[in-house]
């Protein structure tokens, strides 16, 4: 089997829409999260969101691909972008052993709502020629590969908030079997629409805190539920030998992965957490660092009243009780919001950041303990942390549970 590595990050955020700036706001407990300034909130219940700031396409976009596109294929040709600049691998490798596995939980919801509304007030030919190209889900994926060149496999996977995290696992099996040199892998998300808020509240997901510092609080005795994030993340996942005879920079060896379904409820977790601790315990076992306790976990977290214990209890059943009191556990959806489809990616970015910095990010607006909430959950501040092993898990509606395992390169293997 190959080996697979990770030579190129980039990222689209709520705290900061570089690599840099995403980190120092993370390791800083900076709160992505404010008031809603994209559309009037006056008739919904839901006030705030992390919205991404600041965003200039141009910097890396050519205007006639901003005028084509949807936001989130925005967000993702940006991230992915950087991710190239930072590894290097353009023109160092065939086009035709380079994929892409790049996903999207909603897809174009802006550039949908927008047609619609075209639709009904303007006719049925007023509705841009390009609407289905900019609207479908898998668009992201062919943007990038043909902007990138990048004639190998080329999935788009959508597992709902799972999405970013199983992108990353498939293309890491995909290398490793052989399948292919390097792949950029990632998701993307632009969803803060009053469709999409109106439809997560009305299902009792989102909070309704109007307060931005108590309204993402995962692991809080206080969580009522989520709040609505955006952006993307971007990876360049090569094989080992690939890089090395490059001279690329690695930043950490994916290692394991898991991926399992609930087939419960297509909203609500397992009550007992059976298919996320499987998940989790897959990919450490696959890792082969069973024995170690310094783990960093950058939880799925959502400061939602079920997803919060019940992670608990599947970190608790995939690595005993003792190890999961050892070990240090995070959400910087505290900061970032759930970035949705984009969360495992920029969460699996943070995972990598953290083991290869020692440092663990904090779950940020942490007060009042939960007794079925009772790890370490790395609460306001920071800390330092040599680790051997950073996992990014990501659980999504519809049952979809994904771990990814991460661990320092070992050139003696």
């Amino acid at each position: 089997m190959k080996r697979v590595v990770v030579t190129g990050l980039g990222v689209v955020s709520p705290v900061g829409n570089d690599v840099q700036a995403f980190w120092k706001a993370l390791t800083e407990g900076k709160n992505g999260i404010d008031f809603i300034t994209r559309f009037d909130t006056q008739d919904l219940k839901v006030k705030v969101a992390a919205e991404v700031k600041d965003f200039d396409p141009l910097l890396y976009i050519e205007k006639s691909e901003v005028r084509k596109t949807d936001l989130f294929v925005q967000y993702a040709l940006y991230a992915t972008a950087q991710a190239m600049q930072d590894s290097g691998i353009a023109d160092q490798v065939l086009p035709d052993r380079f994929g892409v596995y790049f996903g999207s939980g909603t897809g174009g919801f802006e550039t949908f709502i927008n047609e619609h509304n075209s639709l009904l007030n303007r006719g049925p030919q007023r509705v841009s020629p390009l609407f289905i190209a900019k609207m479908i889900s898998n668009i992201a994926a062919g943007n990038i590969a043909i902007k990138f060149n990048a004639q190998g496999p080329c999935l788009s996977i959508t597992t709902a908030c799972a999405t970013g995290t199983s992108c990353i696992g498939e293309a890491y099996r995909a290398i490793k079997h052989g399948y292919a040199d390097a792949i950029i892998a990632g998701g993307s998300e632009a969803a803060i629409t009053p469709l999409a808020v109106a439809g997560f509240d009305n299902c009792m997901a989102l909070s309704e805190a109007t307060d931005k510092d108590s309204a993402s609080i995962p692991f809080d005795k206080r969580r009522n539920g989520f709040v609505m994030g955006e952006g993307a993340g971007a990876l360049i996942l090569e094989e080992y030998e690939h890089a090395v005879k490059r001279g690329a920079k690695i930043y950490a060896e994916v290692c394991g992965y898991g991926s399992t379904c609930d087939a419960y409820h297509v909203t609500a977790p397992h009550p007992e957490a059976i298919g996320a601790a499987k998940a989790i315990a897959d990919a450490v076992k696959e890792s082969g660092l069973t024995q170690t306790n310094r783990i960093y976990i950058n939880a799925h977290g959502t400061s939602t009243p079920l997803n919060d214990k019940t992670e608990t209890l599947a970190i608790k059943k995939a690595l005993g009780e003792e190890k999961a009191r050892a070990i240090h556990i995070s959400s910087t959806k505290s900061m970032t919001g759930h970035m949705l489809g984009a969360a495992g990616a920029v969460e699996g970015i943070a995972a990598i950041l953290a083991l290869d910095s020692g440092i663990v990010p904090p779950t940020i607006g942490y007060q009042e303990p939960d007794a079925e909430c009772d790890l370490n959950y790395t609460p306001n501040v920071a800390a330092k942390a040599d680790l051997d092993l950073a996992l990014s898990v990501s659980l999504g509606f519809g049952g979809h549970n994904g771990c990814v395992a991460f661990k320092k390169v070992n050139d003696n293997e």
